[in-house]
């Protein structure tokens, strides 16, 4: 059974989408991916979009013997344009996600609804509802999804983060000011970052990176939305490190 979208998609001619089956693994889950494939100059988000952007919803409610969904997020990449900064894909996006049966070796139906924002010179909200049967026995697009799993920020372990610390001191403007150095070695090419607070209220400026030999140094202003003081959880902070070479993904500091 291939996957279908319940109703027409009316942005199309932009942004098409479509479930990948993937394959099982030997623990019983299910490897599968979404497929957004993009007409030339659009993009659509990553988990974080950046200055302006809509953060991708899932829902997987309506899904038949499916216990839990686990979305793993290849490097995206990052966009200037009329002064602001996102984050996201262009052309075409394999997004992996780690499917658990609540019954293993059984069919799992996923009926996923997908609230998506697409970008050119306007922005989108889509709204598409896919569903897709996979079989226990199934093994599809394995090649794709495979690079787009190998395409995931590394954790901070594998990378060699070293030294890692944060220092946080009053703004002159609103929030407070974040310092984050570690010692890492180049990632190659234009490096770049992404900081989620852990906070939906809380919110990062665009990071100023600056280097000396493995010494990396990231240095944002934190701003709650409603203003005044606000307390920080050290352990939900999540730096996502973005090179030409390869990405780091640093959970807690």
């Amino acid at each position: 059974m291939l996957g279908t979208a319940s109703f027409a998609n009316p942005y199309e001619d932009k942004a098409k989408f479509r479930l990948l089956p993937g394959w099982t693994e030997p623990d019983g889950t299910r490897i599968a991916a979404l497929e957004v494939v993009l007409a030339n100059g659009w993009k659509t988000y990553w988990r974080a979009p950046g200055d302006a952007g809509v953060p991708p919803q899932f829902d997987w409610s309506a899904s038949r013997n499916l216990k839990s969904v686990s979305v793993r997020w290849p490097q995206p990449v990052v966009f200037h344009q009329a002064g602001m900064r996102t984050i996201g894909y262009e052309n075409r996006l394999i997004l992996p996600f780690v499917v658990t049966p609540k019954r293993k070796g059984k069919p799992v139906v996923l009926k996923g609804v997908f609230d998506l924002g697409i970008c050119k010179d306007i922005c989108v909200p889509v709204h598409v509802n896919l569903e897709q049967l996979i079989a226990p026995t199934d093994a599809q697009n394995q090649a794709e999804i495979k690079a787009a799993l190998a395409n995931e920020p590394i954790t901070a372990a594998r990378a060699g983060v070293k030294a890692l610390s944060c220092e946080m001191r009053p703004s002159s403007e609103d929030g407070v000011m974040l310092k984050v150095t570690m010692q890492l070695a180049s990632l190659g090419g234009r490096e770049d970052a992404a900081i989620e607070t852990g906070d939906p209220l809380v919110w990062a400026t665009e990071p100023k990176l600056s280097r000396s030999g493995k010494t990396l140094t990231l240095e944002m202003r934190l701003v709650h939305a409603l203003g005044g003081s606000f307390a920080l959880n050290r352990t939900g902070l999540r730096i996502t490190l973005l090179g030409g070479k390869r990405s780091v993904d640093i959970q807690g500091c």
